[in-house]
């Protein structure tokens, strides 16, 4: 009880903090916010000093940032969160509005993402199903892919392709349930296929498990046993469940942004965009409740899909030796990424040909050329050197992170709700705040909230496998924390958490390419993927070559690293059954009673 109380009362402190935070923003941009707020009312009005001074006093800003905070709070306490410093309107119904928008698309998008997270397990199921896992070697391709599909992207192709030349569905506006369908598959089903690998990684070591051979032997059907092994395995994926409900609430800016979508990830960014510090802080703190409340109740569905197997220690490991991955594949994979920035480096990535513009691929220009008329192929490969570089070194800065806070649980878990109920798009504009614009800047926003995932699934995954009977035995017998943590702990909860980091890595260079796509990233001419995108999102539907390129190698960068991940596994060394060993003794004659190897 009493480190729940304390859990609570940090996750409450930096709740505050995060809200105090966001109202010194218009103070850390070192601008003025009369100004910035005229800008957003009327573009056309002439800023003298005497309209500005006007403004001032309306807002109160010349009282500073702790009064304008301390009356926000008193006014919140009585059920009123002020009015728009833009359109004067009050806050609370427009932002309840908002969430409710974005609760829906949610709402849709979940049901996407878990139809997509079966599809990608339905062949493990199966085979686990029918008693056939024993030389299964990871696949995924396709769902590595599909996890690499930039949302903004796959929005754009769905609303052109979909709702404007089939018009089948709706492509703008929220007026109803079939308006949903667009935003949420965009959505989904990247966010689907990232969650199918995890539980695909995880379904093999539930199959192996005693209680999946017992059920077997006594004839218990198969498709039953796979109901089970996914029940076993849903408790270390539900921590990462939750990131996904707030992430698919206030993370779905520019998905919003493109469907005309009023949802909430939209108007705290266009609140964040004109310093409306009302709206902004009330935008911030319903995505702080909604993300307790996502993990709380992902914690609590948690303790009761595990039951007492967690309190008492009775558990066994999901984590068992699989064999790896095919080397050719992702050798394959990595060998036409590379030929593909070989192919580029030559070639200038800033040359303009004005008479070339939007040209389809031909043999002067392979992948064509954008509206400018340069070359393609010169920009990808060019940009592959920074996006690939810099999405290499955020995840492994996210995953050293993730480690090691995860391996704290009590602190971990209350800085996970927090960073995640932030979208990664406002805390680059926080970030441009403190340490100004420039190239670091959203590598600093992503990296801040890259941590997070990898964080929450350390911490899932070393609860339960403290909760193994061989931990139990080893620790009975004497073994310290040390020991537990380097010989038992850790080589079953690092290879599925570097396995989840590269699953990752492209996810990192999407983040990179939202921020370049919402003009918070690199800024031209820069050849980055994400600006690639977003400069050439507009000429989809008339050279749709132009999106294509960096799509797909994007989509290439997803596969290899599926495909690499499969791999990694790491072997636990010998251990000699010696008098002398201790607990390294104790460990090894209680695996062979617990039936673990």
């Amino acid at each position: 009880m009493r480190q729940q109380l304390t859990a609570a009362l940090w996750r409450l402190l930096l709740a505050a903090a995060l809200v105090c935070g966001i109202g010194l923003l218009p103070w850390l941009t070192r601008t003025d916010p009369a100004l910035t707020v005229l800008k957003a009312r009327s573009a056309e009005r002439d800023p003298s000093p005497e309209v500005l001074e006007t403004i001032r006093e309306q807002l109160g800003l010349g009282d500073g940032p702790a009064h304008l905070l301390g009356t926000w709070l008193g006014g919140l306490l009585r059920g009123d969160a002020g009015q728009s410093w833009i359109s004067g309107s009050d806050v609370l119904p427009g932002v309840l509005q908002a969430l409710g928008a974005s609760l829906l698309l949610m709402a849709v998008a979940l049901v996407v993402a878990v139809v997509t997270a079966g599809a990608v397990c339905a062949r493990t199921l199966r085979l686990g199903a029918r008693r056939e896992l024993g030389g299964r070697r990871p696949r995924g391709t396709f769902s590595a892919m599909t996890a690499a599909l930039p949302e903004f992207l796959l929005a754009s192709v769905l609303a052109t392709v979909v709702g404007v030349q089939l018009g089948w569905l709706p492509a703008l506006g929220w007026y109803g349930p079939q308006w949903t369908v667009l935003p949420a598959l965009a959505l989904g089903l990247p966010a689907g296929a990232l969650l199918g690998r995890l539980l695909d990684d995880l379904l093999p070591g539930a199959f192996g498990e005693p209680w999946a051979l017992a059920a077997a032997a006594r004839g218990m059907t198969g498709r039953r046993v796979a109901r089970q092994a996914v029940r076993r395995c849903v408790p270390a994926l539900l921590p990462n469940f939750g990131l996904f409900v707030v992430g698919l609430t206030g993370g779905a800016v520019a998905v919003e942004q493109i469907f005309d979508i009023p949802g909430l990830g939209r108007t705290t960014l266009q609140a964040a965009l004109a310093q409306d510090l009302p709206v902004l802080q009330a935008g911030t703190l319903a995505l702080v409740l909604l993300a307790a409340v996502a993990t709380g109740g992902a914690r609590l569905a948690a303790h009761l899909l595990t039951g007492p197997a967690l309190r008492d220690g009775a558990l066994s490991t999901l984590h068992r030796p699989t064999p790896p991955a095919r080397g050719l594949l992702p050798l394959g994979l990595g060998a036409v990424l590379l030929a593909v920035v070989a192919l580029g480096l030559p070639r200038d990535p800033l040359a303009v040909e004005t008479g070339a513009r939007l040209q389809a691929p031909s043999l002067a220009h392979p992948f064509g050329t954008d509206a400018l008329g340069r070359d393609l192929l010169a920009r990808v490969g060019h940009g592959a050197l920074d996006t690939l570089a810099l999405a290499l070194s955020i995840s492994a800065a996210a995953l050293v992170i993730g480690v090691l806070l995860g391996l704290v649980p009590r602190i971990c878990g209350p800085l996970v709700d927090t960073v995640n109920a932030v979208p990664p798009v406002l805390l680059a504009l926080l970030v441009t705040a403190v340490a100004g614009s420039g190239a670091t800047t959203p590598a600093l926003a992503v990296t801040a909230v890259a941590w997070a995932p990898l964080a929450a699934h350390t911490a899932s995954l070393l609860r339960q496998e403290r909760a193994t009977l061989h931990v139990l035995a080893t620790r009975s017998m004497g073994a310290t924390r040390w020991y537990l943590l380097r010989r038992e702990l850790l080589p079953a909860v690092l290879p599925p958490v570097l396995r989840h980091a590269l699953l990752r890595l492209p996810g990192v260079a999407l983040a990179l390419a939202s921020l370049g796509f919402l003009g918070l990233g690199a800024q031209p001419p820069s050849p980055e993927w994400g600006l690639l995108l977003a400069e050439n999102q507009p000429y989809a539907e008339r050279a749709p070559w132009a999106v294509l390129a960096p799509a797909v190698v994007l989509a290439l960068l997803g596969a290899l690293a599926v495909t690499a991940a499969g791999g990694i596994r790491l072997r636990r060394r010998p251990r000699r059954v010696t008098p002398e060993t201790g607990p390294a003794a104790a460990d090894a004659g209680t695996r062979e009673l617990a039936g673990v190897r």
